[in-house]
C-alpha cells in the first residue's frame, strides 16, 4: 500500500507539474472575445472596426492588390464575401487559407462572410442559414480558420433572412446555427447578420439579441446591421445603435453607404453616431458593384487613386477610417494587463463576376411601386404600402413589405400616411438631408447634412452645440452635443436653452427633459458620464408653430 501511495502521489504531482508547463508555454490568448459592448482583440484590448468590404467571391483575381489598397486606406479590417458553391463557385480551404494569409500581411482583421443566404425566404436562389453553417464545418474550410483565431472572425451567413421570415423563425435559426459551430470545434468570434437583408426594420434580430447571445456557450458574438435606406435619418440611426449599447450588447455596422436603391442613406450620421459610441463599422464595398449600383463603389474602377464621393467620405471625413482607425494590438505588439483579467474570465475552457453584386447591393429595394387598399405609409422618406390585414407594426402582404395602419399613423410629421385606397408611390425624397451632392468633402464634427448650429463656451468643463439636422417648414430634429473639454471624467451633466420664439419641443431621446421653455436635459444612464475630450449626444424634434428654425444659445454645466 505505501509503494502504490508513493506512485500515486508521484504521478499526480509529474502531471501537475506537465500541465504548469504546458499553461507557461501556450499563449496567454487565443483569439477575439467579447466583453459587454466591446469588441476585445487576442491581446485584450479594446477594438473597434473601421473597414470595408471586398467581393472576393466573384473578383477572385483582384485579391492581392485590394487588400494593399484598403490596408493603405488606414482600415483595420476587410470583410470577405466567400461563396459555399450553392449560387456561386465555392471558395475552398486554400483559397480561404490564401485569403487569410493576405489579409494578415496587410494587417487587417479578417471577417469571412457566405453570401449565398443572402435574403433567403425572398430569394429563390438564396440558401438556408443551415447551409452556411455546413460550409463553416465542411473539412477544408474548418482545417483552414482552425488555429487563425487571432486573425479571423466567423460571420456565418450574408443577410440571410428577406422580410418574409417571422422574428421567431430568424431566432431559432440563428440558435441552431450558433449551437452546431460551437459544437463542431469552432470557437472564433462569430458574427450574427440581421433579418431583413440586414436593415432589421422589423428589428427580429434587436429584440432576440439576448436569447441569440445566450445560446452561445462561449459568449462571443457580435451582431452586425447594414444600413441602407432604413436608415435615413439620424434619429433612426441612433435609436438603433442606441438599442444594443443600453443592453450592454456589442454590434457593428457591417455594411453601409452613402445612398442605396436611389434612396438617402445618413452616412454622416452612421459615421458620427459609431464614433461617439464606439461601435464599428465596415463599408460597402471596395469595388466591382456594377451599372445598377455604381454610387456604392468606394473606389472607381479598382482604382485605389481614383475615389468616389462615397470613398472620399468613408475615409476622409472627421470620423472616417483615416482619422479614426487603430490596428489590433495583436498586429502593433501592443498588450494590456488590465484586460487580460477580463479576456481570462471569458476565453474559451474562382469563377466569372457577375454584372452586379445583386443579393446585397440591388434586391434589397423596399420601394413599392404601387399601394394595395389602403395609402402608402411615409416611413422616415420610404413609401410602403399600409397593410390590410395587420393592424400595427411590419407586415408581408402581396409578396411585399407593408406597415400597419396604427403603427403608420404614430408617426411624427412630416410622415406618416399618405394617399387614398389606391395610389401610385414613386419614390420621393425625404426631408432636406436627402441631398447628396458634395463637390468636395470638408472634414466636421457634425453630419454633413446639419443644416444650422449654435455653441457655447465651455462652463466647468463642457461645452455644448446645438445642431439643426433636418427641417421641413412646420418642425425639425435636432441634437444637442454635449463635450468634456476638461482633464477628467466628468460623471452627470446638464444642458438648458431658452427659445425666444415660437419653437417648442415635442419629442425627445436619449437625455430627460424637464421644463416647457426654457428647458433642461440630464443624461441618461448610459451616458451621463463622459471621458474628457469625449462626445455625448441626445436628440429631439421640434415644431416651428409658425415660426422660424431657431438655434439657441446652450448652457452645458
Amino acid at each position: 500500500m505505501k509503494n502504490l501511495t508513493t506512485l500515486k502521489h508521484h504521478l499526480l504531482k509529474k502531471t501537475a507539474l506537465a500541465l504548469v508547463a504546458s499553461a507557461m508555454m501556450a499563449p496567454a490568448f487565443a483569439g477575439w472575445t467579447i466583453n459587454g459592448t466591446q469588441v476585445l482583440d487576442p491581446n485584450g484590448n479594446k477594438f473597434v472596426f473601421r473597414g470595408v468590404n471586398h467581393a472576393h467571391t466573384w473578383f477572385s483575381d483582384r485579391l492581392s492588390q485590394s487588400l494593399k489598397d484598403i490596408a493603405a486606406t488606414g482600415a483595420n479590417s476587410v470583410r470577405v464575401v466567400l461563396s459555399n458553391g450553392t449560387q456561386w463557385t465555392r471558395n475552398n480551404g486554400a483559397d480561404v487559407t490564401n485569403v487569410i494569409n493576405q489579409c494578415k500581411a496587410n494587417k487587417l482583421v479578417c471577417v469571412l462572410e457566405v453570401h449565398d443566404s443572402t435574403g433567403y425566404g425572398e430569394s429563390a436562389a438564396a440558401t438556408h442559414i443551415s447551409r452556411a453553417t455546413e460550409y463553416w464545418l465542411s473539412s477544408d474550410i474548418k482545417a483552414a480558420i482552425t488555429g487563425q483565431e487571432d486573425y479571423v472572425i466567423v460571420n456565418i451567413a450574408n443577410e440571410p433572412f428577406g422580410n418574409s421570415t417571422s422574428a421567431a423563425t430568424y431566432t431559432a435559426d440563428h440558435i441552431t446555427a450558433i449551437r452546431a459551430l460551437r459544437s463542431g470545434g469552432l470557437t472564433h468570434m462569430l458574427m450574427v447578420d440581421a433579418a431583413n437583408w440586414g436593415q432589421d426594420w422589423s428589428n427580429a434580430m434587436r429584440d432576440n439579441a439576448p436569447s441569440i447571445l445566450a445560446a452561445d456557450t462561449l459568449k462571443n458574438t457580435i451582431f452586425s446591421v447594414h444600413m441602407y435606406e432604413v436608415y435615413s435619418n439620424a434619429s433612426i440611426v441612433q435609436s438603433y445603435l442606441n438599442s444594443f449599447q443600453t443592453r450592454g450588447l456589442a454590434v457593428v455596422v457591417g455594411e453601409f453607404g452613402a445612398e442605396h436603391s436611389g434612396s438617402n442613406v445618413a452616412e454622416e450620421a452612421i459615421l458620427q453616431y459609431a464614433q461617439d459610441m464606439g461601435i464599428g463599422y465596415l463599408g460597402w464595398s471596395w469595388s466591382g458593384n456594377g451599372s445598377c449600383c455604381v454610387q456604392l463603389d468606394i473606389v472607381n474602377n479598382w482604382n485605389a487613386g481614383s475615389l468616389s464621393t462615397w470613398g472620399n467620405y468613408l475615409i476622409n471625413s472627421a470620423n472616417g477610417i483615416k482619422a479614426t482607425s487603430k490596428l489590433a494590438t495583436n498586429f502593433s505588439g501592443n498588450t494590456s494587463s488590465v484586460a487580460s483579467s477580463i479576456r481570462s474570465s471569458v476565453a474559451p475552457s474562382s469563377s466569372s463576376a457577375p454584372s452586379s453584386i445583386a443579393p446585397s447591393s440591388s434586391s434589397r429595394s423596399s420601394t413599392p411601386s404601387s399601394v394595395a387598399n389602403g395609402g402608402t405609409c411615409n416611413w422616415y422618406g420610404n413609401r410602403y404600402p399600409i397593410c390590410v390585414t395587420t393592424a400595427s407594426g411590419w407586415g408581408w402582404e402581396n409578396q411585399q413589405s407593408c406597415v400597419g395602419r396604427t403603427s403608420c399613423a404614430a408617426l411624427p410629421a412630416p410622415w406618416g400616411i399618405e394617399g387614398g385606397t389606391t395610389s401610385s408611390t414613386a419614390p420621393s425624397s425625404i426631408p432636406a438631408s436627402s441631398s447628396r451632392s458634395r463637390s468636395s468633402v470638408a472634414p466636421s464634427s457634425a453630419p454633413a447634412s446639419s443644416r444650422a448650429s449654435s455653441s457655447t463656451a465651455a462652463t466647468g468643463g463642457v461645452s455644448c452645440t446645438f445642431v439643426v439636422s433636418n427641417s421641413w417648414g412646420s418642425g425639425y430634429t435636432g441634437a444637442i452635443r454635449v463635450t468634456n473639454t476638461g482633464t477628467s471624467t466628468k460623471s452627470g451633466w446638464t444642458a438648458s436653452w431658452n427659445y425666444s420664439g415660437s419653437n417648442r419641443i415635442t419629442s425627445s431621446w436619449n437625455a430627460t427633459i424637464s421644463g416647457s421653455n426654457p428647458y433642461t436635459a440630464t443624461g441618461a444612464s448610459w451616458n451621463s458620464t463622459i471621458g474628457a475630450g469625449q462626445t455625448v449626444e441626445f436628440g429631439f424634434q421640434a415644431n416651428t408653430n409658425g415660426g422660424g428654425v431657431e438655434t439657441p444659445a446652450v448652457t452645458c454645466r
